[in-house]
Parts: C-alpha cells; structure tokens; sequence
C-alpha cells in the first residue's frame, strides 16, 4: 500500500472517529454566515464546496501565512516558490504559470481582487473569516476564478474599544510584533482602526563563499480603516493597507546540492512590496433592496534579483523590476422577492504593468521591456428561488468582455480581445431540518494574454482557459450540532489549457496546448467532543490528468499536470480546560507533487506536525508552538526544469505573548 493511500486513510479515520468518553454537554457549534454568493447566507445554504475559517482560530493556531492556511483545506495549495509576497494557488489540479499574469484562483481582500500570482499574500492579520469557495466561479467573479476565490474578510471597528497586541520569539532569531486596534471616534457615527506587523527572521540556507544566511527575512505591514455610518441604512468603509519586504534570496539551491548550502558570488534579494486603498459603500434603499459600490486600487512592485547558478562565478542570475496596478469599480444591487434572493452587478477594471527584466547568460546580459495592460467590463445575475417543499434553484449568468494589449519599448505593439458568457445552474434539495443536497453545472475561465518574457520569439499571445465542471454534495448538521460536515464529489473538463512548452533553448513560453481532466473527493468535518474537545478533519482527493499535450516529439497525454497532488488532508485536535489553558495539534499532509508536465521532477508526499499549548489570564496569554515538530525536509527537487531545489522550511520553536482588551 502507497504512503498517499495510508496517509488518505488515516485521515478519513479522524473524520470517522468516535466520540469516546464524550461528556453530556449539549453544546453546539457556532453558526457562520458567509458572503460567498455576494449575498449573506447561512455557510450551509451554499450550493458549492466552501470552506469558513474563523479568525480567531486561525490566530489560536498561529497561522499568519496562506500556505498555512491552505494546509488546513481540502484540494488547496501553493506551487512550491520560496519568495515572498508571490504565491501561485493550486486549487482541484488547477494552477497557472508565474509567468502568465494572471491566476487560476482569484484572492478578494475585503471586495480588492488580486489577479495573479504577484501579490498573492496576505498576514491574516485582523482577520474576522476567511471563506474558500471550490470549483469555477467565474459567474459571479470573472476571469481567474476558474478553479475557486479566497475571500478574506477583515474585522470592522464598532462602538466597542479594541486591542490586541502579540509578540513572538522563535528559531533563527525570530522576532515578530502585531497589533490590531480600533476605537469609536463618533459614538454610533465614526470608526477608525489601525492594524500592523514587524517580523524579522534568520535564514536557514548557508552561503559558504560568502559567508552568512541567504534568505533572511525582513517583513513590515501596516492597514488603517475608516468607517462612516451616517444613519442606519448607510455605511461607508476606507481602507488603505500596505506591505513591505526587505528579503534576502529565494529558498533556492542547486537541485543537486540536499544539504541547505550554496556558494553564490552573486548577491540575490527581494525589494517587493504592495498598496491597496478602497472605498467600499452599503445602501438600503426604503423598498428594502441593498445597493453596494467597491472602488479599489491595487498596486504591486515586484523587486527582485535572483541567482540562478548558485555558484561563486556569475554566470546565470535574473533580475525583475515589475509593477502592476489593477484599478477596479463593483456595482451590486441586491434584493428579495416573495421567498427568492436576486442579485445584479456591474464590474469593470483595468491593470497595467511595467515590466523590466534582465537576465544574465554565459553569452552575455538579455534585457526586456514591456508594458502590458488590459481593461474588463462584465455584467452578471444570479438568482435563487424555491421551486417546491424543500427543493430551491440557482440560476447564475455573466456577460464579459476582456482587452488585452502589449507594448514592446523596441515597438511592435499587439492587442487582442474576447467575449465570454457564464453560466451557473444549482439545485438544491434538504433532505432534513439541518441537511443539504445539491447538484451544480458550472463554468470557469482563465484570461488570456501574451508572453512578455518570450522577446525572441516575438511576444506570442495565447487565448483564455476554458473550464466546465459538474459537482454534486451535501453539507449539514449531526449529533445536536456538534457536528458540521460537508462533502463534494466534482468532474472538470479544461480545454485550451494554458501550459508552458519549450520550444528551444532559451525560448519558454505559453501556449494554448492541451486538455485535460479533473477529478476528486472534497470531505470536511468539525467535531465538538463534548465541553473541551474539538475535532477539524479535511481530505482531498484529486486525479488531474492531460487528455492532450504533445510538446514537440514529446507526448504527455495521461501524465499529472505540474503541482498537482493527488491527496491533500488535515486531522486538528484541541482540548480547551475551564482553567485557562489550551493544547492543540495539527497534522496536515501532501501526495507527491510534480514540477515538471513531462513528470521527470517531483516533490515526495510528506506531513507536517505542528503543535501549540498556552495559558490565558485576565486580558494576558502565553503560549509555546512547535512548527514541523518532525523537522520534516520536502524539497521541491527539479524546480525550473531541473535547474534548482526549492528548500522546505526548518522546525521551528516559538513563545508568544499576547493582550486583548
């Protein structure tokens, strides 16, 4: 039997585990309203695999990174990077290149998108939920959303004072402080928050020539929020966030060097940071509909200098100078009518990029410069009615038109565009008084562009990923509301795949060269074992498959795509005493992932144990963490093609110290 398949069964008996020595408490879990449809509905009413994360047990598990928080989801993760401020998502076998500019999930902070892997981050600092919705959603939210949305929804300041400051000291000498503050201004009228984070760590990957750490980390993020509520029916909200990093390199080595060491003579960093301003304003009209406008700015300056020879002599190293702003306006009128929930919209953007990228050769120095850019304009509805006793439909549609353009500064501009119609269908049938089942047909898609890095080639262009997916599931309560679970059984076809081939030695780029096949399981389940015990539990089965893709002589047809594992799974336990005190573990595993579409290179399966116990008292707590508790390596080795190892993270060993009024 494989390690995935033991691994995929032992964590299918945690969601099966018994309750044993359960106390008599009849206490219940929380009920969590989400916004996943843009409308507020109970978590249970979605016909669509969601998963909801609290805010406050993400910070009781000291999870301050995506890829932390991935790791407790189902088919969810993160192509293995190892730079700051960039994640490219991997979502049901689906993901994107890093140099495509756009992305196959899209990451919606408080309404702002986030349209690429670029930026793709997030502290959680503040955080009140986050909701991370499976499968296509491009109905509601347009291009690249072709596999699922992050939604991370902030904590808004009310009349009540708030304060909650926490200090960290960890291995490699890490220092970390956040804060999360907000105060009434105007009783009942004005609100103002501030939120922010200092973090500094020492690398752990050793640069034997010239001496010290090569990737130390540096990470500064700030956000404020302004909130105006003039009367009850109207709310007015201005965010400004920011984030900051002063890192060394990369979490790159040579692919064959297994020890975390290299001889680079060339100095690498990572000088990126981000800025987002929005406007976000709710109206209830007297005839009880809602109207609600989010205008946004979203800027970010990619800065990085990378070698890529890992060895004393410059002989390969890249250099990118890349910003890219995305300017966006959402218009939603919702509302009611008899027992259906309606909603229409408006959105539109444009992004633009300025990109400056130097690499250097054994031949000599390549330079590109582009600016590319695009504008989208969409019109989308959904509306959900009850049909019979316990039976209820969702119809969804949007209309969107997508431009591209690019611009060499050695001239020859292009440009292209595309229309494309969505539709969405659901039916949802409860079963029971706390039980759903649904079936849904949906489509998904991924924006089209141009190859800004393929300068010899002439700047190709390629067209938008289709994708067409079927699901069926059921979500619900069980055991007096101790228990929340969910399933989803999905099918996905991907045509026009957008996949990198290289065409010749130095020439790398996207195409529109395959189709493929995604298939998979999604359970969840949070288990509240009497009054101290907590149970959360997800398991991920996916099979992603190429139907077709030949790169020149070389046929791939049946090999996984790239980054793609076939499982993904979490098993939580947390005991909570009267006393104050709390321990907590978390175990969450990986299949094996490969690097390559020709499946030469691959990641193996691993998992990752991580433990944490504290004490709180009076408005104080103190608690100690172990992170990857096994000190588990999982190199990704044959990253790049074979040219690098992206190094795993080290054990980690923390205090914490915190304070909330």
């Amino acid at each position: 039997m494989s390690k995935s398949v033991r691994m995929g069964l032992g964590l299918l008996g945690g969601l099966l585990m018994p309750a044993v020595g359960m106390a008599e408490t009849q206490q219940e879990l929380p009920a969590m309203t989400v916004t996943a449809n843009k409308i507020e509905q109970r978590q249970e009413e979605v016909p669509a695999s969601l998963s909801v994360l609290q805010g406050e047990d993400l910070r009781d598990a000291g999870v301050e990174d995506l890829e932390a928080l991935a790791r407790r989801t189902p088919s969810f993760g993160f192509q293995p990077f190892g730079q700051s401020g960039t994640n490219v998502p991997v979502v049901r076998g689906l993901t994107s290149s890093a140099t495509a500019f756009s992305s196959s999930m899209l990451m919606l902070v408080d309404g702002v998108p986030t349209l690429m892997g670029q930026g793709f981050d997030n502290d959680l600092l503040g955080v009140e939920r986050v909701e991370i919705l499976r499968g296509p959603q491009s109905t509601l939210y347009g291009r690249n959303a072709e596999a699922g949305v992050m939604s991370i929804h902030t904590r808004q300041p009310g009349d009540e004072p708030y304060a909650l400051v926490d200090a960290t000291l960890g291995s490699r000498d890490k220092r970390s402080l956040r804060f999360d503050l907000s105060q009434a201004l105007v009783a009942d009228t004005l609100y103002a928050g501030i939120a922010g984070e200092w973090r500094e760590q020492d690398g752990f990957i050793d640069n034997a020539y010239r001496g010290g750490d090569e990737d130390d980390r540096k990470r500064h993020n700030g956000r404020a929020v302004l909130r105006w509520t003039p009367a009850a029916t109207t709310s007015a909200t201005l965010r400004y966030s920011r984030q900051d990093y002063r890192d060394g390199g990369s979490q790159w080595g040579a692919a064959g060097a297994a020890r975390r060491e290299l001889r680079s003579g060339t100095a690498s960093w990572n000088h990126s940071s981000g800025r987002s301003l929005s406007l976000d304003v709710v109206h209830e009209l007297d005839s009880g509909l809602r109207l609600r406008s989010i205008t946004a700015r979203n800027d970010f300056y990619d800065r990085v200098r990378q070698d890529t020879d890992f060895l004393p002599a410059d002989v390969l190293h890249v250099e990118r100078d890349h910003h890219l702003s995305t300017l966006s306006q959402e218009f939603r009128l919702e509302g009611e009518w008899e027992q259906s929930q309606w909603l229409l919209g408006f959105y539109a953007d444009r992004d633009d990029h300025d990109l400056d990228f130097r690499q250097k050769l054994p031949l000599g120095l390549t330079r590109t410069r582009v600016d590319l850019g695009g504008n989208s304009t969409a019109l989308f509805g959904q509306w959900t009615l009850p049909l019979a006793s316990r039976w209820s439909l969702t119809l969804g549609a949007r209309v969107e038109q997508d431009k591209v353009r690019l611009s060499p500064h050695d001239g020859g501009s292009r440009s292209d565009e595309w229309q494309r119609f969505t539709p969405k269908l659901a039916v949802q049938y409860a079963w029971a008084a706390d039980a759903q089942l649904y079936a849904s047909y949906s489509e998904g898609f991924r924006a089209g562009g141009f190859n800004a890095f393929a300068a010899s080639a002439g700047y190709p262009g390629y067209d938008p990923e289709q994708v067409d997916a079927y699901e069926i599931g059921l979500k619900g309560w069980a055991a007096d509301r101790r228990l929340r679970y969910s399933a989803a059984l999905y099918w996905m076809d991907v045509s026009d795949m957008q996949v990198q081939q290289v065409v010749q030695p130095g020439v790398v780029y996207i195409t529109n060269a395959a189709e493929a096949r995604s298939t998979g399981l999604e359970l969840e389940a949070d288990y509240l074992l009497g009054a101290h015990w907590r149970v959360q539990a997800s398991l991920g089965l996916n099979r992603t498959r190429f139907e077709r893709f030949r790169d020149g002589s070389a046929d791939y047809q049946g090999n996984r795509n790239p980054f793609a594992p076939d499982l993904t799974g979490y098993l939580g336990l947390r005991y909570d005493a009267a006393e104050g005190w709390y321990a907590q573990a978390g175990l969450s595993g990986v299949g094996r992932t490969y690097l390559d579409p020709a499946n030469r290179y691959s990641r193996g399966g691993y998992g990752l144990l991580d433990l944490s116990a504290g004490y709180r008292f009076d408005h104080y707590g103190l608690a100690v963490y172990v992170e990857n508790a096994t000190d588990k390596r999982y190199d990704a080795v044959g990253y790049l093609n074979g040219m690098a190892r992206v190094y795993s993270e080290p054990r980690e060993i923390g205090l914490r110290l915190s304070y909330q009024l």
